[in-house]
């Protein structure tokens, strides 16, 4: 499917219940147009990770995922030598010259590829996900400097590895650290952000079967109601989909103050948040 205009990729990503707005459909867009990976923030659940998955089901591209995390480093998030099967051609060859064999080990047949040069070296386009980038160190994030910028990868022993074809990268950030400008400057920017009540519902009916188009406008108003509260976490996206799916698999059409008192654990995740939403709007839930 192409991605030839904001229009085009609004109604592919509508086609697989992604509901993107008109920011993310430009920028999708222009990433595709122009070849530049896109960095998208926002708070946890919005559907940042969800777009990348999206993108590689409209494009019928593979998703490679690498999932960041405090103490990444190149040997898991690149590359790294299968140290354990150049020894044993070491002790196989230990009559050649070194010279022989080092160049023997160091070929790409020891080579343990990982999730970014998964990437570069795929034969086919792929969409690749780097997520939750603002998880790793600031070191860290030079790592992916030269793929953001070039689509390459520099290994010293074999040199240059150029892709053969164009990934489509995502990048996902949750914003709990400043990321670098020199990786900044290398993406489209996007944020996301909570949807609005009217939008929330179009996302609940697209990804909840069965759902009506009360119960749908019921658990939006009351999530936005919920994100207005001082908590220690606001119910993201994907909770205010669980939740209409608890609704709609105990049989309940209506929300009332006994059914949120019976549910809200399915939608927040701290005790002291559960039992302030309770009081704010089991007297008067939104409908």
């Amino acid at each position: 499917m192409h991605l030839d205009s904001p229009r085009a990729v609004s109604e592919a990503l509508a086609s697989v219940d992604y509901l993107p707005n008109d920011r993310i459909a430009q920028v999708v867009f222009l990433a595709a147009r122009l070849d530049k990976p896109i960095l998208v923030e926002g708070p946890a659940g919005v559907g940042k990770t969800e777009l990348a998955k999206a993108l590689a089901r409209v494009t019928g591209r593979e998703l490679i995922r690498l999932q960041c995390y405090e103490g990444l480093d190149e040997a898991k998030a690149l590359y790294e030598w299968n140290y354990k099967k150049q020894l044993l051609r070491i002790q196989a060859d230990a009559d050649h010259e070194w010279e022989d064999i080092e160049q023997n080990i160091f070929s790409e047949d020891f080579l343990l590829t990982r999730p970014l040069l998964a990437a570069i070296k795929s034969a086919d386009p792929v969409v690749l996900l780097i997520d939750e980038v603002d998880r790793v160190e600031v070191e860290t994030e030079a790592l992916l400097l030269e793929i953001l910028s070039d689509f390459q990868v520099s290994i010293p022993e074999l040199g240059t590895i150029e892709a053969s074809t164009q990934p489509l990268v995502v990048l996902t950030s949750n914003n709990t650290r400043e990321l670098s400008e020199a990786l900044k400057r290398r993406c489209l920017f996007l944020h996301i952000d909570y949807p609005d009540p009217v939008r929330e519902q179009q996302i609940l009916n697209a990804r909840v079967p069965g759902l009506s188009e009360h119960l749908a406008a019921q658990v939006a108003n009351v999530a936005r109601s919920i994100r207005n509260l001082d908590l220690k976490k606001a119910p993201s996206v994907s909770e205010t989909i669980d939740w209409a799916r608890t609704l709609l698999a105990l049989s309940i059409e209506e929300v009332d103050g006994a059914v949120l008192g019976d549910t809200l654990h399915v939608l927040l995740k701290y005790q002291s948040d559960i039992e302030k939403a309770a009081k704010e709007l089991a007297s008067s839930p939104e409908s």
